[in-house]
């Protein structure tokens, strides 16, 4: 199901950036209240709580599709522009010995460029798996936990993670895919529709969402 590290398109390629946007103007919605939602990178206006309408409406779709027991737990939907270019431009900073094309590049591994982030677009989201009380599932690793961090593991298709975490891992990418999201094949966490990357992923000519400002 999932990708080789080796054979990741990052969402920095060409064949990524190069998609053009067809923006289909729906709202960003609230996501608390119809699904699980964490605080721990919650900002004070909510933003972070936030998606594309069809997105929200896709992961319903998927938690719906989980066996008893399991629930989805959103991290991070949308992120300002702001954000994303402090996060980006921080982890690229930690890069040191390449290039600036090297750690453009790199960077994109764990951080989207701004310019084809899907946060800011409302279109991706960070979750993982919860049981009924809250408790997170082993998945490997922690949500966020870097390439330098986890040696790799945070690739969702990283080989040297236990039993129960891969199956954690099939478990969450066999809803959201039949719900028709994709993931970022660096991040188990990260998962996206109608962004540039689903667009390039599910071979559509254009993405549905752009960059949208968020208005508490």
């Amino acid at each position: 199901m999932w990708q080789s590290p080796n054979d990741v398109v990052l969402i920095s390629d060409a064949r990524v950036t190069s998609i053009p946007v067809k923006e289909v103007g729906e709202p960003l919605v609230d996501v608390r209240g119809r699904l699980r939602v964490d605080t721990r990178l919650a900002d004070d206006q909510g933003a972070y709580a936030h998606l594309r309408a069809g997105v929200l409406r896709r992961l319903e779709h998927a938690e719906s599709l989980l066996p008893a027991g399991y629930h989805l737990l959103v991290v991070e939907g949308y992120r300002p522009v702001a954000t994303q270019r402090r996060i980006f431009d921080g982890y690229r900073a930690t890069l040191t010995g390449l290039t600036p094309e090297e750690s453009y590049v790199a960077a994109s591994r764990y951080v989207s460029p701004v310019e084809v982030a899907p946060h800011t677009a409302g279109a991706a989201v960070d979750l993982t798996l919860v049981s009924p009380d809250g408790t997170e599932y082993d998945m490997g690793t922690e949500v966020n936990d870097n390439p330098e961090q986890s040696e790799g593991a945070c690739y969702t298709a990283a080989p040297g993670i236990s039993d129960d975490a891969r199956a954690h891992r099939k478990l969450l990418g066999v809803a959201l895919e039949a719900a028709g999201l994709v993931n970022y094949p660096t991040e188990w966490w990260h998962w996206s529709y109608g962004d540039r990357y689903w667009a390039m992923s599910t071979k559509n000519d254009h993405a549905l969402y752009g960059p949208v400002e968020f208005t508490p």
